[in-house]
């Protein structure tokens, strides 16, 4: 490993961290040591980074923001590559906007929203990083992403620079048809000139709504579990099922609204761990329905999490 850190220190402008603590850089504040975290400094010396990282046989992990991520106590064996600041660019032309996937999804819709553009504004106030809200499709307020997405660049698995049109991706709730191993680098979104106070009228709904329903007090993954039906979303559920409010060490399924868990204090990954596995299974037993997660487990052995 030291080797290989040596490696792109020595062919890119990238900062090369070992054991780095994974609890900075997700938003529940949990994590244990990465084995060797890189911030590539820009596209090239990212795509660089990919290439060396495969040539020597690593496991890669990509995170963003780590806003929808839940990284194990014991940390990540392999190589995490961080895109949050090296995939920065975002240009507005007319009705269109390019967009780098390191650009905040945040800073994507104030920008439509004060160019007066319509067809993001639902998604005001949602975290991440515009790559991982493609691929999860995000989505508020009846909004996704995908929505106005026209296309999406992307290093393939094979390091092959790919574009692909929105018509070749699959867009499912909270899922797309990326390969895995793929890494998204940058989007173009095709919008709708609009009157200025509808969409901030629209805006204003949707972050009202967030205020006014979800724990943004505490630290957290936002949703953790997909909603399994229109009629059956799954803080509904977990609520029904009588755990809301419930607590394992620091870890606390939020009471403000259940499909949130939320880190009280300075839990552990086991403990968000175990209020996951309770949820699932008590949501099972009491009304026979299946959640599937949203938010993304990383560093964990399979024993861990084959019940998830």
């Amino acid at each position: 490993m030291q080797q290989l850190k040596e490696y792109i220190i020595n062919d890119t402008n990238s900062t090369v961290l070992v054991d780095e603590l994974m609890k900075k850089h997700t938003t529940y504040g949990i994590g244990g040591p990465a084995e060797m975290f890189v911030l590539p400094s820009n596209k090239e010396d990212l795509i660089r980074v990919f290439e060396i990282s495969r040539e020597a046989n690593q496991e890669i992990n990509v995170i963003g923001s780590g806003s929808n991520l839940l990284v194990s106590d014991n940390g990540i064996k392999g190589v995490v590559i961080c895109i949050k600041d090296c995939l920065k660019n975002l240009e507005v032309n007319n009705n269109k906007i390019y967009a780098e996937c390191g650009v905040m999804l945040g800073k994507l819709v104030r920008e439509s929203i004060k160019n007066n553009l319509k067809g993001l504004e639902n998604l005001v106030g949602v975290p991440g990083t515009l790559g991982g809200a493609l691929i999860m499709n995000a989505g508020a307020w009846g909004g996704e992403v995908s929505n106005c997405l026209k296309s999406v660049e992307l290093l393939d698995p094979d390091n092959q620079l790919v574009t692909l049109l929105k018509s070749e991706i699959d867009f499912g709730y909270r899922s797309s048809s990326f390969r895995n191993g793929s890494i998204l680098l940058s989007a173009i979104f095709d919008l709708t000139l609009s009157d200025e106070n509808l969409i901030k009228d629209q805006s204003q709904i949707a972050q009202s709504g967030r205020k006014d329903t979800q724990p943004l007090n505490y630290r957290s993954a936002g949703s953790v579990f997909k909603n399994p039906s229109k009629d059956n979303p799954a803080g509904m559920l977990i609520d029904k099922a009588g755990l809301k409010g419930l607590t394992i060490g620091q870890a606390q399924i939020s009471e403000k609204h259940a499909n949130f868990f939320v880190n009280v204090g300075d839990a552990k990954a086991e403990e968000m761990l175990a209020l996951i596995k309770k949820a699932k299974s008590t949501v099972k037993d009491k009304f026979d329905i299946e959640m599937n997660l949203e938010v993304k487990l990383m560093g964990f052995e399979e024993r861990e999490i084959e019940s998830l």
